[in-house]
This record gives C-alpha cells, sequence and structure tokens, in this order.
C-alpha cells in the first residue's frame, strides 16, 4: 500500500466520477455531513447552555448552527473531493 502511494505512475489516464473509486458520492457526503452535524450540534447546544443558561436560547442557537455549518460541511468536502492533491 505505502509502495503504491510512493509510485509516480507516468499515465495520463482521465478519470470519470463513476470510475474513480476514491471518489465518495454526494449522498456519502450528505451523510457524513448529517452525522457530523449531530455531533457537532450537541456539543454546540450543550456550550451554549452553560453559558447563557437558557436551555430554549441554547436549542435555537443549535438550530440555526445544525443548518448552515451542515450545507457548508456537504460543500467543502465537494470541493475538496474535486481537488487532485495528496490523492
Amino acid at each position: 500500500m505505502i509502495t503504491d502511494q510512493l509510485i509516480i505512475k507516468n499515465e495520463k489516464e482521465k478519470s470519470t466520477y463513476t470510475k474513480d473509486s476514491t471518489s465518495e458520492s454526494p449522498k456519502r457526503s450528505i451523510a457524513k455531513s448529517v452525522s457530523w452535524r449531530v455531533v457537532g450540534t450537541l456539543d454546540t447546544i450543550i456550550i451554549s447552555w452553560l453559558v447563557t443558561g437558557t436551555l430554549s436560547l441554547a436549542f435555537s442557537i443549535g438550530l440555526v448552527e445544525l443548518v448552515t455549518k451542515m450545507v457548508l460541511y456537504f460543500f467543502h468536502e465537494r470541493i475538496w473531493n474535486s481537488i487532485k492533491w495528496g490523492k
């Protein structure tokens, strides 16, 4: 595995999205986004509750954070998936 990564291939083969086994499907990126945001949002709600002392405010902050960061993460993943560096 390490030797495969160290060998530089001179092949100029064009890779398509369906042939590229290292790419993720958009559905997988969405599933990862959702699961990570659940963890992150619970963290935000707990921290917000500890800071504000108000559970309803903490849930409001968590809801806004959930939506915005899930969308940002999806596009972040898709952009990184198109970058060839490090693959």
